[in-house]
């Protein structure tokens, strides 16, 4: 059965435990589910379906069993791994003190402008399929990148870092019991 990771925007251990999340996706009828950290990345596996019927089916879930939901976003756990294989910042070359996000958008979004956008340590480089690469500066000015990003995608996204994506794809392939999907053609940035 194909593995899938669901990315879900704005959860944090204040607003939802991790294992009242993952009975949602049970109750929906998904299999081998594990949450990694507590900021909404669920590993599962599922029979054949779009990432928007996934996606669907996890956020009636949600709003059934939780009362509430929150933006999913579905990727295959293949994909995840070729994103990582493919390593999109190798060729950016972000300063080596930036920390590297990857934003991902529900579907395929031109930005608000062009890229690449910089300002206060902050760089969005490109947008690659429905993934958009960037990287920033820690500074005492807060999470700058996250507005950029909402400001220049919108509210239908939502970004890990780059070390998250590594521990869902570890986390998955350790939790499997099953064949995963092909994955898709990547794309280069725009």
């Amino acid at each position: 059965m194909p593995r899938y990771a669901a990315l879900l925007r704005g959860v944090s251990p204040t607003n939802a435990k991790m294992p009242e999340v993952a009975a949602c996706f049970e109750s929906a009828g998904f299999a081998d589910v594990k949450t990694v950290l507590s900021s909404g990345n669920v590993v599962f596996s599922a029979g054949r379906g779009s990432e928007a019927s996934l996606a669907n089916a996890i956020e009636k879930a949600m709003t059934k069993r939780l009362g509430r939901t929150f933006l999913v976003i579905v990727r295959s756990i293949e994909d995840l791994q070729a994103l990582l294989d493919a390593d999109p910042f190798a060729d950016l070359r972000p300063p080596p003190a930036a920390r590297r996000v990857v934003t991902f958008l529900r579907e395929d979004t031109k930005p608000a402008g062009p890229l690449p956008i910089e300002r206060e340590g902050v760089k969005i480089w490109c947008v690659r399929g429905r993934e958009a690469f960037t990287s920033y500066t820690p500074t005492p000015l807060g999470p700058v990148f996250m507005e950029m990003i909402k400001r220049t995608f919108g509210e239908s996204q939502t970004t890990r870092t780059w070390d998250t994506i590594a521990k869902v794809v570890k986390v998955a392939a350790a939790t499997a019991t099953g064949v995963g999907t092909r994955p898709r053609s990547r794309r280069k940035c725009r």
